[in-house]
């Protein structure tokens, strides 16, 4: 079983050391104190690893195994995440603060991810392409080389295995690059993914900062594609550097996310289906339904019962199986909040709920946030334009539905929608027309390993999950048989 002490030094090409990096320690964030203490990788680290992982992806024989070979190390993989479940909920846990109940989810969610990109690999076809010719023509699919996983400290586990599994799946190798606050998942994953039998040197894992540790990986010749899930800006920065390498890059970035709730809702349903979207992980996530539309007419009636309910959420102790709400993952975080829901009052905003540090003895370590409502603003003011990443709601009302799906697009992000409504037709009008990459219906934040996840605009390109997720880490090769009896006539 996992023992935290065995997952501190990081791994370099399979290789568990102390890196050359600076040492510093990972804080708890519901009472500030180390939970850890490592060595982050150092720019010669990054070096080592990706020459470590290029050989290992020639020499190592994974990516010549037959799929169904790899997939049954993916299924060993998933097997042991289970057996190890608690012990990685607690890590998570302690890693970024989020509440036992919800780790445990997303231990779970990483199994699936493992078992399901194992059935994947089993079970992927190439395919047969219409002869135009005196050829017979196929597609088939081989894997990149050496890869790169960034992953964001809101939810690391469950990130981590959705790039690591379909990459391991198309028989490459991969570095990770996990949040510099939060390594401790992402080392724990890979100790598990090499007892289940994934050559050791394909694995490497590089906390630090991403300015350094993340350039040099990115910027690294052969690196053959990075999948980043964090900031539009640091996106956006990984793009630049991919687009000079002519490397694919996929890219999970913001969200400001609407909730729109029509006058025929289920109230009931819809209440309870924005509190969990919006407060739900402490906001810290980039699908947040951030931004409510609420129908004028049922708006106060609406609005009354929403704040109560935000009001009456139990913050506290993620330890506790009671709580819904943990810290937030960083004091300086939780200061960025604060100024964003000041702007919202200077810009003539009105506090519903919320919008304070809870008091008491429990709290006065952690970086605890109340969960806070805002009325009053307009949707073009920057409090509903920019990404808060926090237990922040803005709350408008519209009109019609012409005005409310203006608004809803009104954004550089288009991540998430949900759509609140007895009317089947309008649900698909509305769900067609807002600009989102994934739209819920009825309910929100729910999530298939199944169903590719991706956004537009602001919010990222590429996809990640889904079956053929796995061909986002493969390339794609033509292959012609000639079956021409006479030589090419060109030739004379």
């Amino acid at each position: 079983m996992l023992n935290l002490n065995d997952i501190q030094p990081i791994c370099i090409a399979g290789q568990w050391r102390p890196g050359a990096g600076d040492r510093y320690a990972t804080l708890y964030p519901a009472t500030g104190e180390a939970v850890a203490s490592l060595h982050a990788a150092s720019v010669a680290d990054v070096e080592e690893a990706i020459l470590g992982a290029d050989r290992a992806f020639r020499t190592s024989g994974w990516a010549q195994k037959k799929p169904h070979e790899r997939a049954a190390v993916l299924f060993r993989v998933a097997q042991l995440i289970r057996e190890n479940g608690e012990a990685l909920a607690q890590l998570q846990r302690l890693d970024n603060g989020k509440p036992i109940s919800e780790t445990r989810n997303l231990v779970a969610s990483a199994a699936a991810t493992f078992q399901f990109f194992a059935a994947a690999c089993e079970t992927l076809e190439e395919s047969l392409t219409p002869m135009r010719g005196d050829n017979l023509t196929m597609s088939v699919h081989e894997p990149m080389g050496v890869v790169a996983a960034i992953t964001p400290w809101n939810s690391p586990i469950a990130s981590e295995a959705q790039k690591m599994a379909p990459a391991l799946a198309a028989g490459n190798a991969v570095v990770v690059k996990p949040a510099e606050v939060t390594p401790l998942a992402a080392l724990a994953l890979a100790r598990l993914c090499i007892e289940a039998g994934v050559p050791a040197g394909l694995i490497s894992v590089l906390p630090g900062k991403g300015s350094v540790i993340g350039d040099a990986i990115t910027l690294h010749p052969l690196v053959k594609r990075v999948s980043f899930t964090g900031g539009t800006s640091t996106g956006k920065h990984i793009a630049h550097i991919a687009a000079d390498k002519m490397m694919p890059v996929s890219l999970e970035l913001g969200g400001k996310s609407p909730t729109m709730v029509f006058e025929d809702a289920d109230i009931d349903h819809a209440v309870a289906g924005v509190l969990y979207g919006i407060f739900s992980s402490s906001g810290e996530s980039c699908i947040a339904g951030s931004r409510l539309f609420v129908a004028r007419s049922l708006h106060e009636p609406f609005m009354e019962r929403l704040a109560a309910g935000a009001a009456a959420l139990r913050v506290g102790d993620p330890a506790d199986e009671r709580t819904q709400m943990g810290p937030l993952i960083t004091a300086r975080h939780r200061e960025g909040i604060e100024r964003y829901v000041d702007m919202g009052v200077t810009d003539g905003g009105r506090i519903r709920t919320g919008g304070v540090r809870p008091k008491g003895p429990a709290f006065d370590r952690g970086y605890f946030y109340t969960p806070t409502i805002i009325e009053g603003l307009r949707n073009d003011q920057r409090i509903c334009q920019e990404e808060i990443f926090g237990p922040v709601l803005v709350a408008m009302p519209f009109d019609d539905e012409e005005d409310l799906i203006r608004q809803a697009n009104d954004s550089v992000y288009a991540l998430a929608a949900g759509i609140w409504t007895r009317d089947y037709k309008r649900a698909w009008r509305v769900g067609r027309a807002v600009q989102a990459g994934n739209v819920w219906i009825n309910t929100y934040k729910q999530f298939s390993i199944s169903t590719p996840f991706g956004g537009w605009r602001d919010s990222g390109l590429g996809r990640e999950k889904g079956r053929l997720g796995i061909l986002q880490y493969m390339e794609q090769k033509a292959m012609y048989w000639g079956l021409n009896e006479q030589p090419l006539p060109w030739a004379g």
